[in-house]
């Protein structure tokens, strides 16, 4: 999204309440084959409309419960569940976000630049998500698929519950790290507080290199992917060294 673009629809958030919004934003008219693409492929772009938001200032709920295949571009604060259970297309805010921000996530791009408060992308099922400052507690808390990452540091009880997905961690992060992943991998550049009973850091195999690779340049995030460090359960890690999860050669 260039930020030189013009806007095909301009919303002023002081002069409309967040249902009123959403009832405006659905109303936008996109094209079957428009809504029917899959945004998280490298073929959405100029074709959705871009909506932009004006009149920034803390609101509460802001884009929450969108379901229509358009781009957002805003510059401002918002407060709370800012974007939760989004389904659009593609997200560019230069601003912070308070709690609960993506919360239910289910597809598309959402990038901000500031920080973000308590339970970011908890429960989203798909998606990318990147935060370019820093992150409060429960980050990726009982996701549940997509992919968060922070260039900044986390709170406690990161990916606290998370069934599936990825969470990427530029900085450092709290206490309890990783209390009951399952089928999550968390990628962490800086050091942990401490980790959860049950998980551990495991060597960074080549194929994961080769996707956290992948996932950096997808949210526009500068880093080798070798300066990462894995943090999976316990378990996960015994069975790929048992042979589920790693390819091995057989020389017979």
């Amino acid at each position: 999204m260039n930020a030189t673009d013009l806007p095909d629809h301009t919303f002023d958030l002081r002069e409309l309440h967040s249902d009123e919004l959403r009832t405006a934003v659905h109303a936008i008219e996109v094209s079957a084959t428009e809504d029917k693409s899959d945004s998280s492929s490298s073929s959405f772009g100029e074709e959705f409309p871009l909506v932009e938001l004006t009149g920034l200032s803390g609101q509460k709920a802001a884009c929450m419960r969108w379901s229509k295949s358009v781009r957002v571009r805003a510059v401002g604060d918002l407060g709370d569940f800012a974007f939760a259970w989004f389904d659009g297309v593609d997200v560019h805010l230069e601003g912070n976000v308070g709690d609960g921000a993506c919360e239910g996530m289910r597809r598309g791009v959402v990038r901000i630049t500031g920080n973000a408060g308590c339970g970011l992308g908890a429960a989203m099922t798909g998606g990318t998500l990147a935060i370019y400052g820093a992150a409060g507690p429960r980050v990726g808390a009982a996701m549940r698929g997509g992919s968060i990452f922070v260039r900044g540091d986390v709170g406690d009880d990161t990916g606290a519950g998370a069934l599936a997905g990825t969470i990427v961690v530029g900085g450092d992060a709290g206490a309890n790290l990783g209390d009951g992943l399952n089928n999550v991998t968390v990628f962490l550049r800086g050091n942990a507080q401490s980790l959860a009973p049950g998980v551990i850091e495991a060597p960074l195999r080549k194929r994961e290199e080769v996707r956290l690779g992948l996932l950096l340049m997808s949210a526009s995030i500068r880093g080798k992917a070798a300066d990462f460090r894995r943090i999976i359960p316990e378990a996960r890690w015994k069975a790929e060294e048992a042979g589920a999860g790693e390819v091995r050669p057989n020389w017979r």
